[in-house]
């Protein structure tokens, strides 16, 4: 495993981080694909087992159940000052209830207080905004995050899918005022998904900031054939809108056709990809098998030329940005 710094804080993380969206109780029209607490322990076992440290999850997963989980199991198999736990808020947990959606201080607060409480933690290490919320005034929001790390019961805190003006505003903000600043961006970034590279990217080389991209397989789409069916696939309605035979078929053909012309899997090839872009800290690869990890981390000894990069890019059209 190799390891880095998350953008210009001190925190040292794996070049790879696991996603646990993968992991919860099955919730019905929202991760139907989870897989319960006795199918992920070897998933986490064997990432651990890697040099893997860095553990992405959040509130709305499987609303609560993989933060459970990944606590739960992280509690019983890691020293926990040796892992780094990611968890985020934003999307509403309880139905019907107020102040359960966005980042008001009372959403904030409340929340953090119960990801806590199902990690079965202190602290939680780096807690991100999953989105940017319009309804929400910049400073409430960066103020109730930075008194979050101020208690302790935050170390760092990140920032998911925005736009990039959106995003400098709220650094701006907290730069102006003194507070805690962001150290992170979750953004979705893949051969299928390019659109960061217009502007994002460049602000957050230019501030320091970390990127740990979400989705850097395109949910499993640069993995496999086209026209292959999976339990995800046919559940996941993201996937079915963000994605399109028409512009991305092409794509996924010139990976395969890299990957055999290389011995190696698909999956390879398409995380080198995004390894090879020197803003990228940290990809966040979801793994539902232990041979998911093990292609994630030998993806890190994949060099690709630059022809075979620039092959890669090619068929890449505009698709606008996709939170």
């Amino acid at each position: 495993m190799k390891y880095t710094k998350l953008g210009k804080s001190g925190l040292e993380v794996s070049r790879i981080c696991l996603g646990c969206m993968n992991f919860g109780d099955e919730t019905p029209g929202v991760h139907d694909w989870a897989i319960g607490e006795d199918e992920t322990r070897p998933v986490i076992e064997a990432a651990l087992d890697a040099g893997i440290n860095f553990f992405d999850t959040a509130n709305a997963y499987s609303l609560g159940t993989s933060e459970r989980i990944v606590g739960k199991l992280l509690g019983e198999m890691a020293d926990r000052d040796n892992v780094v736990i990611a968890t985020k808020v934003f999307f509403p947990m309880r139905r019907g209830e107020r102040n359960t959606l966005g980042l008001s201080r009372k959403a904030i607060m409340a929340e953090c207080e119960h990801s806590l409480r199902r990690l079965g933690t202190d602290y939680i290490d780096l807690y991100q905004i999953h989105r940017f919320d319009p309804r929400t005034p910049v400073e409430e929001t960066m103020r109730a995050l930075s008194d979050l790390v101020d208690s302790g019961k935050v170390r760092y805190i990140g920032a998911s899918s925005m736009f990039a003006w959106q995003f400098s505003k709220m650094l701006y903000t907290a730069g102006m005022a003194g507070w805690n600043k962001f150290v992170s961006m979750q953004n979705q970034y893949s051969l299928l998904q390019r659109e960061e590279e217009r502007e994002m990217l460049g602000l957050c080389a230019d501030q320091g900031i970390g990127v740990i991209p979400w989705s850097p397989m395109a949910r499993g789409l640069l993995t496999r054939d086209w026209d292959e069916k999976t339990a995800r696939t046919e559940t996941d309605g993201l996937l079915k809108a963000r994605f399109d035979e028409s512009r991305d078929r092409v794509i996924v053909e010139k990976v395969a056709e890299i990957a055999r012309a290389k011995g190696i899997p698909r999956a390879q090839v398409a995380l080198a990809w995004v390894l090879a872009n020197p803003v990228v800290t940290s990809p966040i690869i979801g793994a539902g098998r232990i041979g998911h990890i093990e292609d994630a981390v030998a993806a890190l000894g994949v060099e690709l030329s630059e022809e075979e990069k620039a092959e890669l890019e090619a068929p890449y059209t505009y698709r606008g940005p996709a939170f």
